[in-house]
């Protein structure tokens, strides 16, 4: 028999993966976007959130913070660099005030977590508080995270079109939510607990909506898929 400890690390390594790919779903976007020169509609705002996520969660799971969760801090370290490429490609291909704009928010999370990691260790002392503080703030920041696609959500509504959901990314968000809220549920961490599980309904109807709206998609938007199959005919 595997004991709890066991199970909550094979869960929190499968998390990882799942994570990953969360993190390296956007990628069919951003190479839309590097193929066409330009953002189009696709917004910044789910890749700035997921980057303070990440950076907060690095912190939140080391030693220092909260013990014996540094399957957390790993992945979301991966994740921070991973993400930071995908800003720095939609910084070079969008026009100058969408630039000022990601680099101001950029420049804000910066500073935000240079005074939340300077608190944390000056002025709290034991990991309960530490792990307190910088919980309730990954959480607010993950559900925020979770809930930045909700703008597209909207667009995708009003313009019955999933041409700017990625399916990958809702796909992969819902499937982060579950693993990470079971991985929290063996050990009890509601830090973990509360922004995932919110993830996963988030996620969830994500899916329902493009399921919802694929089929009232203008056809010519699959413009893109069509040339890929005429050019490998």
């Amino acid at each position: 028999m595997l004991s709890n400890a066991a199970i909550r690390n094979i869960v929190g390594i499968i998390g990882n993966v799942i994570s990953l790919g969360l993190f390296l779903s956007p990628a069919p976007t951003l190479v839309k976007i590097w193929r066409k020169k330009s953002v189009e509609q696709f917004s910044p705002i789910p890749y700035q959130m997921m980057l303070i996520n990440c950076m907060l969660w690095v912190f939140y799971g080391l030693p220092i913070v909260h013990p014996n969760t540094i399957l957390v801090s790993t992945i979301n370290g991966a994740g921070v660099i991973i993400v930071s490429c995908y800003l720095s490609l939609f910084f070079f291909f969008s026009p100058k005030e969408t630039r000022m704009k990601v680099m101001k928010v950029l420049a804000g999370e910066l500073v935000f977590m240079a005074v939340v990691v300077t608190l944390a260790l000056t002025a709290a002392h034991t990991h309960d508080l530490r792990s307190l503080i910088v919980g309730v703030l990954s959480i607010i920041i993950c559900i925020c995270m979770y809930a930045s696609p909700l703008s597209i959500m909207k667009l995708v509504m009003k313009t019955k079109s999933v041409k700017y959901m990625p399916f990958w990314l809702s796909l992969a968000g819902f499937l982060n939510g579950i693993c990470w809220s079971l991985y929290a549920l063996i050990k009890l961490d509601v830090f973990i607990l509360i922004p995932n599980g919110l993830g996963a309904i988030l996620g969830l109807l994500q899916l329902l909506l493009y399921a919802f709206y694929y089929k009232s998609t203008p056809v010519d938007e699959h413009e893109d898929k069509e040339k890929k199959v005429a050019e490998t005919a």
